[in-house]
């Protein structure tokens, strides 16, 4: 019991957080345990602190009913205090584990392909010709939907693209 009251005493709590890199779910999770081992060692050391035997004499000298005294003091010889099987909570702090765990993966899984996908996204941006020195057809090529958009608008007889004036001005006086 030693060991571990020394390993928990040497927890280091925002560093579990920020080297593990938990957010969301899981840093809320992990923070609200905190809260309840916190309130658990609080209450620990307060019991710790306080007398743990009674005086029975003193209550002997003090009270003139001494049978009131030899009655409560039998039954407090009789106590045996209820030992409590921590099997569940156990099973609870191990699936909680397992989530956390799972989550963990599934998150690292998301960012390692949303990373992938910038790489991808910067190596184009990297490597792409200048804008100026593309072609109709290539933008084509690599856009067809705004050759699509395109005959759209023709075969309706619509030779201007919506917004352009609004958004560019009216270059006809030139």
């Amino acid at each position: 019991m030693a060991a571990g009251r020394s390993a928990a005493l040497k927890l280091d709590w925002t560093k579990i957080s920020t080297s593990l890199g938990l957010k969301g779910q899981t840093a809320t999770a992990l923070q609200a345990f905190k809260k309840r081992n916190d309130d658990a060692r609080r209450k620990v050391n307060l019991l710790s602190s306080q007398p743990q035997s009674v005086d029975f004499q003193q209550y002997r000298s003090t009270l003139n009913n001494t049978a009131i005294v030899d009655e409560i003091e039998g039954h407090f010889k009789a106590f045996k205090p209820t030992t409590y099987d921590v099997g569940r909570q156990i099973k609870a702090i191990e699936a909680f584990e397992v989530q956390a765990v799972k989550s963990a993966e599934e998150t690292k899984g998301r960012v390692d392909g949303e990373l992938r996908e910038l790489e991808t996204t910067l190596k184009n941006i990297e490597t792409a010709r200048p804008f100026e020195d593309l072609t109709v057809d290539e933008v084509a090529a690599a856009r067809p939907d705004i050759d699509a958009r395109t005959e759209q608008l023709v075969s309706k007889g619509r030779w201007h693209v919506p917004g352009y004036k609004e958004k560019f001005g009216d270059l006809s006086v030139l």
